[in-house]
């Protein structure tokens, strides 16, 4: 018997016997957890008083930084091409900087925020296929608390309108917008797996900061402005199907 016939009995032996890894089908659960990164694509509008600029002299505007979590997503697939999932994480915290003529190391306040994110998934590869790649689209909504602002503003603030003690606070709007994605799963064995995926999110928030006096007193406030934070959002982790 020839060597190469022998390996070549041997080769399917061994794939006669190894368990074949089955990937997604109707009915499946799909349980992701991973570390997510936010890259704000940040923009906003001009921050005015009575549509006078807020800085006399200065175009000020505010910038977004990054920031990174522990993230869960979770997958039921209602046919063997297509499923519903959702996104979420633990709450993101982004420092608001200048923008503008304001420079971007300025620090003028901070928020947190959490993006759960339902997206319509699709499948294209075979469930017997252990690689398994996918787009979605949806919707986002994100929520923004415990908004702050920092003493740096509040000294500017103060100094540019001659409110002496003056104390600011930040108001941030809900979003709702569009979310689209592409990701993939690789299945390791039946159940578990290794994924990656990347996301767009629409998020663009009203915002207005209100001023105070020493006394606590309402004072003034800037007009309502937009920022743009638009996002991409990556995520890297382990899959669990059962």
């Amino acid at each position: 018997m020839s060597r190469s016939f022998k390996l070549g009995v041997l080769a399917a032996a061994v794939m006669a016997t190894a368990p074949a890894v089955q990937a997604f089908e109707a009915g499946d659960f799909i349980l992701r957890a991973g570390v997510v990164h936010v890259a704000p694509d940040d923009s906003s509008d001009s921050i005015t008083v009575g549509g006078a600029p807020l800085l006399s002299g200065a175009d000020s505007k505010v910038t977004v930084d990054s920031n990174t979590q522990l993230g869960l997503r979770a997958t039921y697939m209602f046919t063997n091409s297509l499923g519903v999932g959702l996104l979420g994480a633990t709450p993101f915290k982004h420092n608001i900087n200048g923008g503008g003529d304001i420079p971007s190391d300025i620090k003028l306040g901070e928020t947190k925020h959490l993006p759960p994110t339902l997206t319509l998934q699709y499948f294209p590869m075979a469930s017997s296929s252990a690689f398994q790649p996918f787009v979605g689209v949806g919707v986002n909504y994100t929520t923004f608390f415990e908004e702050k602002t920092t003493g740096t503003l509040d000294s500017v603030v103060a100094a540019e309108y001659g409110i002496p003690g003056a104390r600011t606070s930040l108001d941030l709007d809900d979003s709702v917008g569009v979310a689209v994605e592409v990701g993939m799963d690789y299945m390791l064995s039946e159940n578990f797996g290794l994924n990656a995926a990347i996301w767009w999110a629409d998020i663009n928030t009203d915002a207005r900061v209100k001023v105070y006096d020493a006394n606590g007193d309402f004072a003034a406030q800037t007009d309502k402005f937009e920022v743009e934070i638009d996002p991409m959002v990556y995520m890297v982790g382990f899959t669990y199907k059962f």
